[in-house]
């Protein structure tokens, strides 16, 4: 993940200013600001600004005038009692910023998650890098033969090969032709002074899903729980995944009683239907259940045995 010298100098400069402010502030936190963190081959996650800590959440539920001379361990109860009933307007007390450089395709479905403020790059004004994401040979699968949008298992050997190779050969064509229409100069050729090129805004519809972008993306911490919920998740896409699993690095500095109250009840946790909750209670009563008398579908029960850790 290479920054230019422009980025390195623009976040040097940024962690060397000194602002005085009587803002709670995090130590945590405040070491990784500004800080890049790499993520798949060409992007990162860095935090750029945020609000609230933890006692932003126990003032917020309490209502209080301050932060309090509660004990620490009342706080994070009242912080646990809050995430395990679902009480979740106090988490939207606190706010944070991020900086994410990621690929398109990933963009697009992490912008599904219509809770947070978003200010992308702008293609119509600037032109992107010439950067695109290849998985790594471990992340190159073949289409789950269960799951209509997961991974089975993975591809090796010629075919692994040659999609690697495809991937690469048809970014690099779709963005030389991209630069070509811009006139912008490729192949190590600068504009041609014959041709006025194309509109930005009509050049970059060539370009290839792995092509990298880059937002400001800024939401709540609740809002940010419930994206780390369905993005954290082992079952989540590998891709947005490495990007959750370090936002995951930053809350857990940020909001450290929040983020344990938060992989308890939220992350490691499971959440089981009426159905699901009658055939647990049947089976600890003693009663042998299978699938065909548990009034679950196979598919439910499947689900079931799976959280529980028995054979189907």
């Amino acid at each position: 993940m290479p920054l230019s010298e422009q980025q390195i100098a623009d976040i040097t400069a940024a962690r060397t200013a000194d602002s005085r402010t009587l803002r709670p502030t995090v130590p945590a936190l405040e070491a990784m600001l500004f800080h890049a963190t790499p993520v798949l081959d060409h992007g990162f996650l860095r935090v750029i600004d945020y609000m609230g800590d933890d006692s932003a959440v126990v003032q917020a539920a309490r209502v209080s005038y301050g932060r309090g001379t509660r004990a620490a361990n009342e706080d994070r109860g009242l912080i646990r009692y809050l995430m395990r009933h679902r009480h979740s307007t106090p988490f939207e007390m606190c706010e944070i910023k991020y900086h994410v450089k990621l690929p398109i395709f990933v963009a697009r479905q992490w912008i599904r998650h219509r809770t947070a403020n978003v200010n992308e790059y702008s293609a119509r004004y600037s032109i992107l890098d010439k950067e695109f994401y290849i998985p790594a040979p471990e992340h190159l699968a073949a289409q789950s033969t269960v799951n209509r949008q997961g991974r089975g298992d993975i591809l090796t050997g010629e075919e692994a090969a040659e999609v690697l190779r495809l991937l690469r050969a048809d970014a690099a064509q779709a963005y030389d032709h991209y630069a070509w229409m811009l006139n912008e100069g490729h192949d190590d050729q600068g504009p041609d002074p014959a041709r006025q090129g194309l509109a930005r805004e009509l050049a970059r519809m060539n370009l290839t899903l792995n092509t990298y972008t880059q937002w400001y993306w800024k939401t709540d911490l609740h809002n940010l729980f419930h994206f780390l919920s369905l993005r954290a998740d082992p079952h989540a896409q590998y891709e947005i995944r490495a990007y959750a699993e370090a936002m995951l690095e930053t809350v857990k500095a940020w909001v450290p009683a929040s983020y344990e109250a938060f992989c308890d009840y939220r992350l490691g946790a499971a959440t089981l239907s009426a159905g699901m909750l009658a055939v647990v209670r049947r089976r600890l009563a003693g009663e042998q259940v299978g699938q065909a008398e548990s009034g679950l579908s196979k598919r439910e029960w499947r689900e079931l045995m799976e959280m529980l850790g028995l054979p189907a």
